[in-house]
């Protein structure tokens, strides 16, 4: 671990300031939204608009960091993301607000691809787990940080739109500075959707259910606040939340899915979502079990993400993983463009309570679906089943693939200690 900070410790820092930067942006817009008089549709097309950009910078990032460099796409988008935050309060137009957002997602897309590799070419094979732990541990700091941060300031005013600015260039510095040197950068083609529906068909469906639900805490947690009346400590409270219980029962259930049918806990886990989101629902007036929901619903649906690349790998040749990645990341990204737009709708329809509709109704979606596919074929021996690493939905096919290499060489290492 000390040798991973040693190495990368400037990028790690860099990364945590990002990451502030884009929570503050997000949680802010859409508590300002409220003020300026945004409807939930207008609020929900405009924070859907982050993910389109952030699919689109996903496909075209690494094309165009091999045209002109990782240092001049870093110092160039980081640029732009900070100029669009202070946009925001300037321009305060739904039209304007859209714009701004497929910028800032198609931006904050190619940074982490860029950020990503020099992770990847900082880190070693022995210490590349504590490396994707580091990574993951920072980013949702970065994003639980940035929601104390929006208590700094009166939110209908300029200064919480300046600090996320401030703090994306001040990110830029340390790792442009420090990091050297400039690492080669490949990435894999992608395996064709219809190729990796046949080889799993419940990671596939559960990645694109759970595109919806991550939009949605992601993108429509701090809309559904301002909908329900709470102030912005509470939206606040609320939305780290769900970053909270993601970070603390990552690893239990990583631990549990080593030692049983991966689809019976992809069944349970999504339940026990479901359940979260009936109690945000139903009992959302209570702030206290707002937060208990909330810890649910992230908690579950994070590690659900890991667990779905770990089932899929399991039908997979190991030299095949990492194509796999970036189909899977794919199909997360059209769920998650769709989100917003759906939840918007069931808020406008039921009220508030729509926001924890949705996610309960994408929740039992893939109990349901994980159900009927234990009834298609036998459960993998542990034998046959590669390592549980946990990745976070917001990763790169870059960082997706670093994982992938890191439970292939996990699992020789189990496969060499069975052995010996």
């Amino acid at each position: 671990m000390l040798q991973v900070l040693t190495s990368a410790w400037a990028l790690l820092l860099g990364m945590g300031l990002l990451m502030i930067g884009n929570g503050m942006q997000g949680t802010l817009l859409g508590i300002r939204g409220e003020i300026e008089g945004f409807s939930t549709l207008e609020m929900s097309i405009v924070m859907s608009a982050y993910f389109a950009g952030f699919l689109g910078g996903s496909q075209l990032a690494p094309g165009l960091i091999r045209r002109v460099g990782h240092v001049r796409v870093f110092a160039a988008l980081a640029s732009m993301i900070s100029a669009v935050m202070i946009m925001y309060p300037t321009l305060t137009e739904v039209w304007a607000w859209t714009l701004g957002r497929v910028l800032i997602g198609f931006c904050f897309s190619a940074v982490y691809v860029t950020a990503e590799s020099w992770l990847n070419n900082a880190a070693t094979n022995e210490n590349r787990g504590q490396a994707l732990s580091l990574y993951m541990i920072v980013q949702t700091a970065g994003i639980v940080l940035a929601q104390a941060l929006l208590l700094t300031a009166d939110p209908s005013g300029y200064v919480l739109f300046v600090i996320p600015s401030v703090l994306v260039s001040i990110a830029v510095t340390p790792i442009l500075l420090s990091i050297s040197p400039t690492p080669a950068f490949d990435t894999t083609k992608p395996m064709s959707l219809k190729a990796l529906t046949k080889v799993s068909p419940l990671g596939c469906v559960g990645m694109f259910l759970l595109g919806g639900v991550f939009s949605a805490q992601f993108g429509m947690a701090a809309v559904y606040g301002a909908k329900a009346g709470l102030s912005v400590a509470q939206i606040s409270t609320f939305v780290a939340t769900f970053f909270v219980g993601s970070i603390i029962t990552q690893y239990p259930i990583g631990w549990i899915s080593d030692r049983m049918d991966r689809r019976f806990l992809i069944l349970i886990v999504s339940a026990i979502g479901a359940i979260g989101s009936f109690i945000g629902m139903v009992f959302g007036a209570n702030f206290t079990l707002l937060l208990v929901s909330a810890f649910i619903v992230g908690g579950m649906s994070n590690p659900l993400y890991s667990l779905l690349i770990a089932h899929t790998n399991d039908f997979l040749d190991r030299s095949d993983m990492a194509s796999a990645s970036g189909g899977l990341l794919f199909i997360n990204g059209l769920g998650a463009i769709t989100g917003p737009i759906i939840t918007g709708y069931m808020m406008d329809t039921v009220g508030p309570g729509g926001f924890y509709l949705f996610t309960g109704v994408l929740f039992l979606a893939l109990v349901a679906y994980a159900a009927y596919r234990s009834t298609r074929r036998k459960a993998r021996t542990k034998e046959e089943t590669g390592a549980y690493v946990a990745v976070a939905p917001s990763y790169t096919s870059v960082a997706l693939e670093y994982a992938q290499e890191h439970a292939k060489d996990a699992a020789q290492d189990d496969a060499k200690g069975a052995k010996g």
